[in-house]
């Protein structure tokens, strides 16, 4: 099995070996219809000027997406990622918008901050339901009026700057709660894009398995094996609560453990389970489409005589 054998190759960015980034965040497929409207909705979203926010589980790629956006956008700055949650509160304003030399103890120098280090480029501010709502506010006002007032600064600067922004929470219910700004939330939803969990794009499961096998064939310098036919099912009948993220670690594990050159579905270390309606739906249509004359006669009957039909 080859990454052709999925029918689609694989999108790596050209500079994949130098990027600091996640193995995880450096392919991007589009096999599963879901993830190929996905796909069309997004290079529609990319050459505007809107801001995107981006919806979907932990894990599933919510930063890739953004890349792609980045990138498709031909914005010639710099894709600038921050996780919102891991922002000091104490500190946000600065870290945000920057700050001007003097304003802190030891602060010799000014800082332009992540926003004007986004200056002509995209700013991707992950689980942005994180930020306090002060900083929020602010955020907004940088949006509308495209300046920012570094701390400790007495004019502001003039910026540019991209929005992606993402999260694995229903904002909507936030700010019910009163715990997101209601107007930057409208401000975000001009473009919005949900990324499905990966048990909703089984179609996706296989592809990546074989790339994030390759990658750490490669960088571990052993052969790559094949993934056996029963290990395939054992991966597409998976819930994947951790979406790719827990994908790549499987593969990893799987590569280290397997002693052929095939994995199979004791390597995985998965759980055993029961294979769900859709994918029972998906052999179904599969064996009337491809079967034999006698298979899908047979199925019709058993159908008939379940009531299904």
């Amino acid at each position: 099995m080859s990454f052709e054998a999925f029918g689609q190759p694989l999108l790596t960015f050209p500079d994949a070996e130098k990027s600091p980034l996640s193995i995880r965040a450096k392919a991007l497929v589009f096999v599963d219809p879901r993830s190929r409207q996905l796909r069309e909705e997004l290079e529609q979203l990319a050459p505007r000027s809107v801001c995107v926010l981006i919806r979907g589980e932990t894990g599933s790629g919510k930063e890739l997406l953004a890349r792609h956006i980045h990138r498709a956008s031909d914005r010639g700055g710099l894709f600038v990622s921050v996780n919102c949650g891991a922002i000091s509160p104490t500190y946000a304003d600065a870290e945000l918008f920057g700050y001007a030399a003097g304003s802190y103890s030891g602060a010799a120098s000014s800082r332009a901050g992540w926003f004007g280090s986004a200056n002509g480029g995209t700013l991707y501010l992950d689980e942005i339901g994180d930020l306090p709502l002060p900083i929020q506010i602010k955020l907004l006002s940088a949006l509308e009026n495209h300046e920012v007032t570094r701390v400790g600064a007495h004019q502001p600067s003039p910026v540019d700057v991209r929005l992606v922004a993402a999260t694995s929470i229903d904002l909507a219910q936030a700010v019910a709660a009163g715990k997101f700004h209601e107007r930057l939330y409208h401000y975000l939803s001009e473009g919005q894009l949900e990324l499905p969990a990966l048990r909703e794009r089984v179609g996706d499961i296989l592809s990546l398995a074989e790339y994030f096998l390759g990658i750490y064939s490669q960088r571990l310098d052993l052969p790559v094996p094949l993934i056996s036919e029963a290990a395939q099912q054992v991966l597409e009948a998976h819930s994947w609560p951790g979406n790719t993220r827990e994908l790549e670690n499987v593969i990893h594990f799987a590569l280290l453990v397997s002693t052929g050159d095939e994995i199979l579905p004791e390597h995985l270390n998965l759980p055993e389970a029961a294979p769900s309606l859709q994918q029972i739906e998906r052999q179904l249509k599969h064996i009337l489409a491809n079967g034999s004359a006698a298979e899908q006669a047979a199925l019709n009957q058993l159908l008939k005589n379940t009531a299904l039909l």
